[in-house]
């Protein structure tokens, strides 16, 4: 790495008055730095080159506002720099401030941002309090993803994720849930966005968190009967949603067919299903959530849910997809359980059993691994499940 000397000449050049040459080719060394684990090490130590990127992006060169963004991108995927980032006190505002602009050509590297910001509850809490410092509400993030063309040089499919995570904070699920916002409606015609696998799943994601929102006991679990309840309900009417991307060209029994909802009746020969493995799994978990309470037990089964995760479960490959459609069928197809231990979120379990229980849990998961390592090419190459990165 740089010594303080060469730390000290390098800083000297990112700043808005150097000459453009001498800039372009200092940010393109922090870029490259920001690429690796190492890089990024060191530039946690030095806030001071942080501050400069920042500072950076409202330089008039395009080239240089890029590079200074695909850093923050590259620096923003690693957790440890989350603090050091968000310690500046300009960082967050000027994200949220260049995100609500229009014509900013650089917002989807800003939602990238945000969204790598945002992936663990500690920062995404941070993240949550600037955007209501700087009084951007959640209507507004929704607003935005939901306008096409808001921004005609940005996608904003990252909003998405965004949204996702920010499902991590309570508040937030019950913003999504206000029946008076109709939020959950405006979201679920994505869960068929052919268009952006990112925008798809971040939305799958919203939908799952906010079938999580669950407390032990008195009114929290009267709250989430009443979320679940109308979830299913046909005012928002959320299972469709869940079900049609699951669901393929296999004929069923007339008998079956009246027992679906009316979308998945009768479907085409030429019927596809969801093409990505983490999508089709969260679709399942949410599933899997609603049934956590009687209320949503019993709207599935009568919605003939079987029917549709059983032919399912013989089309699907991925072992840790077919494990967790598995959990899903042994709810629907198993005896209702005591009338105290209905919701099944919040059952005590006893601690000898638990132990045994997450012993089978690490067992099955490291079958599943292994399984899933048959299938890969001897060439692996490793991904990081929700972190982006940029060279």
């Amino acid at each position: 790495m740089l010594s303080e000397v060469e730390a000290k000449e390098l800083l000297s050049f990112l700043t808005l008055d150097t000459r453009p040459d001498v800039k372009g080719q200092a940010t393109e060394y922090i870029l490259g730095l920001s690429g690796n684990r190492d890089g990024c090490r060191y530039l946690q130590t030095k806030p001071d080159f942080l501050k400069a990127l920042v500072t950076l992006t409202t330089d008039p060169s395009i080239a240089i506002v890029k590079d200074c963004y695909h850093s923050l991108i590259n620096l923003s995927a690693d957790e440890t720099m989350h603090q050091p980032l968000i310690k500046d006190s300009d960082f967050l505002p000027i994200l949220f401030k260049n995100l609500l602009d229009p014509e900013f050509m650089f917002a989807d590297r800003i939602c990238t941002i945000l969204t790598n910001l945002s992936r663990h509850v500690k920062t995404c809490k941070e993240v949550f309090k600037a955007m209501q410092e700087q009084e951007i509400g959640l209507p507004q993030i929704v607003d935005i993803f939901c306008t096409e063309g808001y921004n005609k040089q940005a996608s904003l499919h990252y909003l998405g994720p965004l949204l996702s995570n920010l499902t991590q904070l309570p508040e937030t699920r019950h913003f999504n849930l206000d029946k008076e916002r109709c939020v959950v409606q405006r979201l679920l015609p994505y869960t068929q966005y052919q268009a952006s696998t990112i925008r798809r799943g971040g939305v799958i994601g919203t939908l799952r968190n906010c079938c999580f929102d669950h407390g032990r006991g008195g009114r929290l679990t009267h709250i989430l009967i009443a979320h679940h309840e109308g979830l299913l309900s046909d005012a928002v009417d959320i299972l469709p949603f869940l079900l049609l991307p699951l669901a393929g060209p296999e004929e069923l029994s007339d008998e079956e067919n009246e027992g679906l909802p009316v979308d998945l009746q009768y479907l085409p020969e030429d019927k596809e299903r969801e093409e990505d493995p983490d999508i089709r799994k969260m679709l399942i978990e949410t599933m899997i959530l609603l049934t956590a309470t009687k209320v949503g037990r019993q709207i599935l089964k009568a919605k003939n849910v079987y029917a549709i995760m059983r032919e399912f479960h013989n089309w699907e490959k991925e072992p840790h997809v077919a494990a967790a459609c598995e959990k899903l069928i042994q709810v629907l197809i198993g005896d209702e359980p005591e009338p105290d231990m209905e919701n099944l979120l919040e059952v005590e379990i006893p601690e000898d059993v638990e132990v045994k229980l997450k012993d089978m849990d690490a067992k099955e998961q490291e079958q599943l691994e292994k399984e899933q390592e048959d299938l890969l090419n001897p060439d692996k190459s490793q991904q990081c499940a929700g972190i982006v990165r940029m060279m």
